[in-house]
């Protein structure tokens, strides 16, 4: 592993998100629930105002701002550590106002209003795939062997769309999707993080992965959400060994310490056995 990936800690402000709904909706919750996820190791801070799955309720953008603005203002001093989980371009207006380091748009940035905007802004952008392509994920059973041809295409356009309203290449960041954002097939989902190198040969842009507690896991394993920290960390640690440049996870500190073990590991392996010790 050439680089450590930068974690990206969940911040989860909903009421119904699919793993923790409402235990951060309340802000004192929610950026305690921060705190400790810098202090686990977490570089960056996902702050969600609103649930993506397929049974989750829509929020108003008014909504999803009230739930952030106190959140962000606990943590105005690492702006840039600070990524807005949100596709709508109202919050994504407040998130660039008020500075944050990144952007995250399960669209892609289909909304070409905000381009402008964000062509003036230095924030990064998460550019995700889904191939619902708008609103919420949906249970669609969509064949692996389609997959790749999807995301490449999608990607493409969308990269395309964001250069040509003079929005900087480098300030991309790419992530393939997962779970129901794929396929309500688990193996969709195993296919294509299998083959994430892929995505780097294709575009030559920074990768994130966002595997932790996703429904394909289940599928996998055959265990509830509350028990998929391990299926998780081994899904995580092989995207880390990929090479993905960005791993967005609920549970910071498990992966922080599964990279540092890696590289430990990997360190020791590099070296020679010291002298005495036979070769076999």
């Amino acid at each position: 592993m050439a680089t450590r990936p930068r974690i990206l800690g969940i911040v989860n402000i909903t009421a119904d998100s699919f793993s923790d709904g409402g235990r951060y909706l309340a802000p004192q919750d929610a950026i305690a629930h921060g705190r400790r996820l810098f202090a686990g190791g977490a570089d960056i801070l996902d702050l969600g105002p609103a649930s993506s799955h397929p049974d989750a309720a829509p929020v108003a953008a008014e909504e999803e701002i009230a739930r952030l603005a106190p959140v962000i203002d606990a943590f105005a001093d690492r702006l840039d550590s600070l990524s807005i989980d949100s596709f709508l371009p109202e919050t994504q207006r407040y998130a660039i106002a008020r500075g944050v380091g990144f952007l995250n748009d399960i669209h892609g940035f289909a909304d070409s209003s905000i381009y402008p905007l964000i062509a003036g802004a230095d924030c990064r952008l998460v550019v995700m795939h889904m191939v619902q392509e708008r609103g919420r994920a949906t249970r669609a059973s969509i064949p692996p062997d389609e997959m790749w041809e999807r995301i490449e295409t999608f990607l493409a356009r969308r990269i395309a769309a964001l250069e040509a309203a003079g929005i900087a290449r480098e300030r991309l960041i790419l992530d393939p999707g997962m779970g129901f954002f794929l396929s309500s097939r688990p193996e969709a989902s195993t296919q294509v993080l299998a083959h994430i190198e892929r995505l780097r040969r294709a575009f030559g842009l920074p990768l994130l992965i966002s595997v932790s507690r996703k429904s394909f896991l289940r599928g996998l394993v055959g265990r509830e959400v509350a028990d998929l920290g391990p299926a998780t960390l081994a899904a995580e640690l092989f995207a880390a060994a990929c090479g993905v440049d960005y791993i967005r996870t609920h549970d910071a500190a498990a992966l922080s310490d599964g990279l540092r073990v890696t590289e430990a590991l990997r360190a020791a392996a590099a070296e020679p056995l010291p002298s005495g010790v036979p070769a076999r």
